[in-house]
């Protein structure tokens, strides 16, 4: 039988990491929202999606979350008109990301909340046990 504080260590353990994937990938898409191409007509950056599942973990009987995969964003890229840029096509427009800042930063925030809140959920677990020790210790 296993501890029901161990299980939700390790269940707020597998939230820490799929968020930890999902703030990585975030912060690339930022860092990357106004990468353009090199060459006349090139493709710029594409966003980049991170995809969730559940994993059953049967020797904790509990399901887990992990990153299924990362993948692409298929929306269309923006284009502006810039006719001196080296990535301008012939009729001098250039295609910009498809990175939406707002969209990030919202996805940011909801990341770092769910990383927080697994975060202190492992506190609130190591505490409990703590106490647990204690009172078997003075008992």
């Amino acid at each position: 039988m296993i501890d029901p504080l161990s299980a939700s260590l390790r269940i707020a353990s597998a939230g820490l990491q799929a968020q930890s994937t999902r703030v990585r990938v975030v912060s690339e898409n930022l860092a990357n929202a106004q990468s353009t191409g090199t060459t006349q007509g090139a493709d710029p950056y594409r966003r980049k999606t991170v995809t969730f599942e559940n994993a059953m973990n049967r020797a904790l009987g509990a399901e887990l979350v992990k990153v299924k995969g990362i993948g692409v964003d298929r929306a269309p890229f923006r284009v502006e008109f810039e006719p001196s840029h080296p990535a301008a096509d012939e009729k001098g427009y250039v295609k910009m990301p498809n990175v939406s800042m707002l969209l990030e930063m919202a996805d940011m925030r909801e990341a770092s909340r769910s990383y927080e809140a697994n975060l202190q959920m492992i506190k609130q677990a190591r505490s409990m046990q703590s106490m647990t020790i204690d009172l078997l210790r003075n008992g």
